[in-house]
């Protein structure tokens, strides 16, 4: 058991990368803390494998908080009058108050779009979300536009059949001039 213990250790100091400790204030500061949390959670519990675990988690956790963070629309009117609000961003169960926020249906005029052309669906709560602003606007008695989903949105958006009633638009076609068409 000795020798089993003695070659760990060995295992761990080779495999610990030791320039680390002299980058710390480089490194993003939620890094430093998975990095800590991961050790004293395996210095504590004498559990390599748990804590690797909790790593991916945590780390998993942190990019979900850093991703919520950058959802943002453009806003501009069309030749209509038409509000679009380009969404840049990615619109999943950690973005979706940020989404909320980002929309004014008592001050938008009768017809809205929203332009996910820079932006992404993930998941069910995405797509609760477009609901729940889909029937905010239809109670004002105002139109709501979904514009440029993806090929993965719009498969959400059947799945969720009855789930979500949302009007989405028809994406115009788009068609290189050749040579030969002139």
């Amino acid at each position: 058991m000795a020798a089993l213990v003695g070659v760990m250790f060995m295992v761990v100091i080779g495999t610990f990368e030791w320039a680390t400790l002299q980058t710390w204030r480089r490194i993003p500061l939620v890094e430093v803390l998975i990095m800590i949390v991961v050790a004293a959670y395996t210095v504590v519990m004498h559990d390599l494998a748990s804590a690797v675990i909790l790593g991916v988690a945590v780390s998993a956790l942190a990019f979900a908080w850093n991703k919520s963070k950058h959802l943002i629309a453009d806003v501009k009117f069309n030749e209509r009058g038409s509000k679009i609000y380009q969404l840049h961003g990615v619109l999943f169960f950690g973005s979706v108050s940020r989404f909320r926020d980002l929309f004014t249906p008592q001050e938008d005029p009768e017809d809205v779009v929203i332009d996910f052309y820079f932006s992404r669906v993930y998941d069910q709560s995405g797509l609760e979300a477009i609901n729940v602003l889909a029937e905010r606007y239809q109670r004002l008695g105002k139109r709501l536009h979904l514009t440029h989903l993806s090929a993965d949105c719009r498969r959400l958006l059947v799945r969720a059949g009855d789930l979500v009633e949302a009007n989405v638009s028809e994406d115009p076609h788009y068609h290189v001039m050749t040579e030969r068409a002139k």
